[in-house]
Parts: structure tokens; sequence; C-alpha cells
């Protein structure tokens, strides 16, 4: 089934909307309240990809996604980096001295608290970005404003009274596009292959698993681990490396891994975004 539709969680005018209309702007956006709703569009066919954010620079990984990704049944086809400008949205006439308390998810609350805490305004939690948007444009309370997008304003008839509030000008999140079926085939000058695995129950078995990555010269850019079934002696990891598991510096390591694994599945194949190699220049610069 093709629907040309994209979906993502939150309230039209969330991070993720904007990152759908920047990824694949010639697609239909479907807002879905969780990520478990996001994923199902797809595996359903009332959506053709899924926009889900992983981690943000400022404020780290979004809770619970690395959780849902192996579980979901989909595949990564594509990364997206975002960067993420927020703003101090208001009810129209709003002055900047009006506004007392600012709403928002806890996760961009923590993004922006130095002007927060310059302007004297009392962070709120909000269900998300976006509907907290939503939700100031309906009580229409001038001592109340939303930190969300742009975007958000401009679908909620709200006023900018602050742009680019964020603490760090880098702010950026980064996503990950899903489909119901993988796509191996492309090549690129950078090349991400993301997966997950499970060691063996043998003394130093994390440590051997890495070494045929540094031995056959693989640049591992993401590791993190996370319990399973709710128990602290099933552990699971998650891994971004640079290749393509064709590639024969690639494939060895992924031999040697799967020697010290008891379950290894490869999640997605896909091109670095550009951005990624922008940030890591500028981080090298520094």
């Amino acid at each position: 089934m093709t629907t040309n539709c994209i979906a993502f969680q939150g309230e039209p005018g969330a991070y993720s909307h904007e990152a759908c209309r920047s990824a694949r702007p010639g697609m239909e956006a479907l807002p879905c309240r969780t990520f478990e709703d996001v994923m199902e569009a797809v595996r359903a066919g009332d959506a053709d990809l899924a926009m889900l954010p992983v981690e943000n620079s400022t404020y780290g990984r979004v809770a619970d996604i690395h959780h849902l990704l192996p579980e979901s049944g989909l595949r990564i086809i594509d990364e997206a980096f975002v960067r993420v400008h927020i703003s101090l949205l208001a009810v129209p006439g709003t002055t900047l001295d009006q506004v007392r308390e600012a709403m928002s998810h806890t996760v961009l609350l923590g993004q922006c608290r130095g002007f927060l805490r310059r302007n004297a305004i009392h962070a709120i939690t909000g269900a998300d970005t976006a509907g907290s948007a939503k939700e100031v444009a309906a009580r229409g309370n001038p001592s109340l404003a939303a930190l969300a997008a742009p975007l958000a304003g401009e679908i909620y008839g709200l006023d900018r009274l602050a742009d680019r509030i964020e603490d760090r000008q880098n702010n950026t999140t980064r996503f990950l596009i899903m489909s119901r079926q993988a796509d191996d085939s492309r090549r690129a000058e950078r090349m991400l292959t993301s997966f997950v695995f499970r060691v063996r129950n043998i003394p130093a078995a994390l440590y051997k698993a890495m070494g045929g990555f540094a031995t056959n010269g693989v640049n591992m850019t993401k590791l993190e681990s996370y319990m399973v079934d709710g128990v602290f002696t099933a552990t699971q990891f998650y891994a971004d490396i640079e290749g393509h598991p064709e590639d024969a510096n690639v494939a060895r390591a992924l031999d040697e891994l799967r020697y010290f694994t008891s379950s290894l599945d490869i999640l997605g194949v896909y091109p670095a975004d550009p951005l990624r190699e922008t940030q890591r220049q500028a981080s090298m610069a520094d």
C-alpha cells in the first residue's frame, strides 16, 4: 500500500513535524499520539514512513525509543538532523514582560533554562511542544506562553515574542526515518549501519565483541546499553557504525561480533546526513 504519508509523534507543529517537512517535503505528515502509534501506522499501511527522534545534542537520548526500535519490525532507511530553534509563543498582542509562565515538553524546558531564568518565567511541563502551543492558544491568557517551534506559532496563530532562545546554538535533534522494508542497495560517500545485539554470557564478552571493530578499522559512532524484559541480567546494546555490511572490513567486524553474541539484528543501512560531517569538522576545529 502506498500512501505518500510520513507519520510522526505529536501535534501539528511539533519538531518531528518540522523534520518531516524538511526531510520529506513532498509527503503528507500524519500526527500520532505516541511513538508506538507512529510505528503501527507504518506497519498497518496508513503511512509509508515513520519519523522518530532518537537523541538531542543538549538533552541526550529520547527515553524509551531504543526499546521500541528493534520491536517495531521496521527498518531505518535514513537519518535527519534538525536544528532545534525554540521560540516563545503567546497569544496575539502579548508583550514579553506580561509572560509569567511558559509551557512545553520537559525536554525542551531543559534546553532554554537560561532564557527562562533571565526573564523570571516559571516553567510548566506540558504533554509536548506543539500541544503546549495549542493549549496556550485555547486559553488566551497573556501571562501563559509556550516554548515550541516557529511552525507551531504559525499553525495556532500565536505571536513569536522571542526566537532562538535555546541555551546552546548547536542544539540539534537526530531523527531516524523508518520503513516497512530495508533499503541496503544505496551507496554514498559515508554510510551508516545500525544494529542491536546481546553478548553471550562469557567473561569479557563485550570487550571481545568490540575488538573486531578496532582491528578492522571500523568507526563506531554510538554504543548504548539498556535493560530488556525488566531484569538487570538481560542487557541489549544499540550501536551505530560507519560503513556498509558489504564493505570487507565491516563484514569481518560483524562476523567477529556474531561469534560473541547470542543475537544480532541489523536495523538499517543508510547514508549519513550531511550535517553529521559538518558537526564533526566543527568539533575537531574546537
